[in-house]
Order: C-alpha cells, then sequence, then structure tokens
C-alpha cells in the first residue's frame, strides 16, 4: 500500500498485513477529522515506511490511554496513529491510500459517540466502546 498526505511532502508504503480495520467514531476522530467518523487501518510498524517529517500530537482518549497523531507540517494532513495499548502497530488514515479502495471496514467501533446524521453500514459488526 502506497499513500501520503495532500501536498506530497510525506509519502508512506506499507508491505505488511492489515493486523485491524476500522471506523472510530469516538468524538476526538470527530474532532480530528472534521467528519463523522475516522476511517483506519492498522498494520506493524516494522512494515511500513514514511518519508517526509511528521509531527506527532499526543492526546489522551476516551479509554484514558495516550493516542500520538501524525501530521505533515505543511499541509496539516493526518496520516497516521499510535496508540499508547498497542505500541507495535501503526494506523494509516484511509483517506491518504494512493487506492482507497484497499480499506475494507472490520468494524464500526464508539457507536456510542456517533453522530445522529452518521450513516453506519449495517453489515459491519458495531461496538459502543472499543472492543475487548
Amino acid at each position: 500500500m502506497h499513500g501520503g498526505c495532500l501536498c506530497g511532502a510525506v509519502r508512506y508504503e506499507a508491505t505488511g498485513h492489515t493486523v485491524f480495520s476500522v471506523n472510530c467514531h469516538c468524538r476526538d476522530c470527530q474532532r480530528t477529522s472534521g467528519g463523522a467518523f475516522t476511517p483506519a487501518l492498522f498494520v506493524p510498524e516494522t512494515s511500513i515506511t514514511i518519508s517526509g517529517e511528521v509531527t506527532y500530537y499526543e492526546s489522551t482518549a476516551d479509554s484514558g490511554r495516550k493516542i500520538s497523531r501524525g501530521f505533515c507540517p505543511k499541509c496539516g494532513s493526518q496520516s497516521f496513529a499510535k496508540l499508547e495499548m498497542l505500541p507495535d502497530i501503526i494506523g494509516i488514515r484511509a483517506g491518504t491510500l494512493d487506492d482507497p479502495s484497499l480499506f475494507n471496514p472490520g468494524v464500526d467501533i464508539f457507536t456510542s459517540s456517533a453522530a445522529h446524521w452518521d450513516f453506519m453500514n449495517p453489515d459491519i459488526p458495531k461496538f459502543q466502546r472499543e472492543p475487548g
């Protein structure tokens, strides 16, 4: 999988398998995406090569754990996420893929925070918070 930010200053190539893929409806993801949810896939961190400068912003998630979101400092595009609870995994925003059709969400998470105008695919499993 290949992808990058809006301006092209950050590019990546992920050669590993997708560990899991989600549509996250938590309030933090709504705020950082400006939309109803964040579509993301997660791969082993050792399987991704990133070129260009990435700036990470750390916050505390609803779970109480830390999450670091990686942005291009030139255009502001968020491309990556690192979760404290999964230290060897990196998240990739599906919209940054050169071929976004490669993204197939496996679950909807934090649906308890979903906006009333958010339409969710009824065929995808739902979790009120994060899966156990």
